[in-house]
């Protein structure tokens, strides 16, 4: 197959993947929605950073819009488009990606495990006619079990320390990306769950010791696909953290982004317990059409 032929191939691929990942939310009642993509409070994270786009900025998640309508009585949303992270670039990373993103009010963090596996199995089901693929000559199970693992007990195997009793953001990150990934298997997805509490801006905690974030990440083929919370609902608490990453971010003299008011004053009138999941999906369709960057899976 000529170069050419391939790029098409794999556009139609992500083609395919754009209109079975619709297909999957609207058959259990999910509702798509629109959210801004230009914004004046992009969410404060310490190392997030937003692209500025005149006097506003771009959206680097739907998150805090998509909650907004969750606390309005939306129930079950989902919305597939652009996001935008600064800096950000190489085989995994774009200035310019495409988000899923989706809300279940009343389902917890490990509900929204089981969706996503019940997810992945019906796109690779629907696109490759199997519950598996070949990634980089491995095959790829995402129809048998799912691995489990705790985040603080993954660390003490791999790095020989525990983030959840004494965290280091530097060492954490750095450990994270030398030592865990590495460490993870290839051959059926990987679930990482319960972070230390520090590590979930927007994650609700639960008490410890040591208190975790009921949070997790999916990886699938060593790229990770996914990342969930069972979402923080506290105001007061939501409002302290992002005074927090305000302060890390002037600390290091990186950009800090106004509170968003509108979204704290939401919370305040309430969201019921509910769960979120990110997947990324020019990487979701670098694995099923068998590329080795996100680049070759878009069409610019």
């Amino acid at each position: 197959m000529s170069n050419a032929s391939l790029r098409l191939a794999r556009l139609e691929t992500r083609s395919r993947l754009l209109q079975a990942l619709r297909r999957f939310f609207v058959g259990r009642s999910y509702v798509e929605v629109e959210t801004p993509v230009r914004i004046e409070t992009p969410a404060l994270e310490s190392h997030i950073d937003a692209e500025p786009c005149g006097e506003a900025y771009l959206r680097t998640s739907p998150e805090l819009h998509m909650k907004r309508l969750v606390c309005e009585g939306m129930e079950r949303i989902f919305q597939i488009g652009p996001c935008f992270r600064r800096g950000e670039f190489g085989r995994l990373h774009r200035p310019e990606y495409t988000m899923l993103e989706w809300y279940c009010a009343g389902a917890g963090y490990l509900d929204a495990v089981a969706e996503t596996r019940d997810l992945m199995r019906a796109i690779c089901q629907e696109m490759l006619g199997a519950e598996r693929f070949i990634h980089d000559g491995r095959t790829v199970n995402v129809g048998g079990d799912w691995a489990l693992f705790d985040v603080a007990e993954t660390f003490v195997r791999t790095a020989g320390w525990n983030p959840a009793e004494r965290f280091d953001a530097d060492r954490f990150d750095m450990d994270w990306v030398a030592k865990v990934e590495p460490a993870l298997p290839v051959d059926v997805p990987v679930v990482l769950m319960d972070f230390p509490a520090e590590a979930a801006a927007l994650a609700r905690c639960r008490p410890g010791p040591p208190p975790v974030a009921e949070r997790w990440e999916l990886y699938v083929a060593g790229v990770e696909l996914a990342n969930a919370f069972g979402e923080l609902t506290d105001a007061t608490e939501q409002r302290r953290r992002f005074e927090v990453a305000a302060a890390q971010r002037a600390a290091r003299g990186q950009p800090v982004y106004p509170l968003d008011e509108a979204f704290l004053a939401a919370l305040e009138k309430g969201m019921p317990d509910c769960a979120g999941v990110a997947l990324g999906v020019d990487r979701l369709a670098m694995l099923l059409a068998g590329a080795d960057s996100i680049g070759a899976v878009r069409a610019f």
